[in-house]
């Protein structure tokens, strides 16, 4: 069951309206990095969650999520509130208000006549949220790994918008919603690290044959190593003919057919078999000085042929 309380979460004080900076506050609104997704990613998994300890964690910050999806909710209205202000009531001239509007280079246009300056469920670019977004598995060894980047690469999102403004009460708010990103990665950190053991991700073990194996794929140099393809727990293959067929077998895939099938599949590729002695007149050599032909047919009059 949930509450409103009409009070933020954190105090938002904008200095002057920016319709332009509203907009790309819409990033963390209505984008995939933002608030709105995070709070449905942890909700949906808290549902589903059968560790006590771990679900109360996820109904808590999925619903303090929601307070954040509040907070840069505000300053977006707030941003846009002289903007929409003025074009609710058309106080100015038609070409000094559309001017208005659009002279931040952006978007926020759009923002103010379809959505009337409201925080519309889209990204700065004006593409509506999508529950696709919400990259749940279902298992919390991969889902608290997923909601540990999630909060990570929100975090790199407030810092960007943070370097956009100059507004200090705009920054201050930002920086809060920045910091409880920091605290929510460290929820999750500790509680993956809580399950014994959560790697690899899953039940099932890999194939102790290739668990340890680092294909050197990409050859050349600089040939960079590092912790992540060399040491004790490394077996590094350069070797091409070792890259290829590692399960001992030929490389080649194989299927076993049924009589019935193997039948019409041979069927199959005698209707559809190209003849590689052939040298068809096309299309593209039907017209004079067009790329892929020389202009000639078979009669050596550029002309075509019956």
């Amino acid at each position: 069951m949930f509450a409103h309380n009409k009070r933020l979460q954190y105090t938002v004080r904008v200095s002057e309206t920016n319709p332009g900076l509203a907009n790309l506050m819409l990033e963390q609104f209505g984008g995939p990095q933002g608030e709105l997704a995070a709070a449905c990613r942890y909700f949906t998994q808290a549902i589903g969650e059968d560790d006590p300890g771990r679900k109360d964690m996820l109904f808590d910050i999925a619903t303090e999520e929601l307070s954040h999806l509040e907070v840069i909710g505000t300053i977006v209205a707030m941003l846009n509130k002289g903007a929409k202000g003025r074009l609710s009531e058309a106080v100015e001239e038609e070409g000094e208000l559309y001017r208005s509007i659009t002279g931040a280079g952006n978007d926020s246009h759009l923002t103010q006549v379809l959505y009337g300056g409201g925080p519309p469920l889209v990204n700065s670019a004006g593409v509506p949220w999508t529950a696709a977004y919400i990259d749940t598995i279902g298992e919390p060894s991969a889902d608290l790994r997923s909601n540990i980047a999630a909060e990570a690469r929100a975090k790199i999102v407030y810092e960007r918008l943070i370097a956009l403004t100059e507004d200090p009460g705009v920054k201050e708010a930002l920086g809060f919603l920045m910091t409880r990103e920091i605290a929510h990665q460290k929820s999750f950190e500790k509680a993956l690290y809580a399950m014994e053991p959560n790697f690899p991700p899953g039940k099932m073990p890999g194939d102790a044959r290739f668990t340890n194996v680092y294909f050197n794929m990409s050859q050349g140099e600089p040939e960079r190593r590092g912790p992540w393809n060399q040491g004790e727990q490394w077996q590094f293959v350069s070797e091409r003919e070792k890259q290829m067929a590692v399960d001992g077998g030929s490389g080649e895939g194989s299927v076993k057919l049924s009589t019935a099938e193997a039948a019409t599949v041979e069927q199959m590729a005698l209707r559809t078999k190209s003849d590689p002695t052939a040298d068809p007149l096309t299309g593209a050599e039907l017209k004079k000085g067009k790329e892929g032909g020389s202009g000639t047919t078979a009669d050596g009059t550029g002309n075509p042929t019956a």
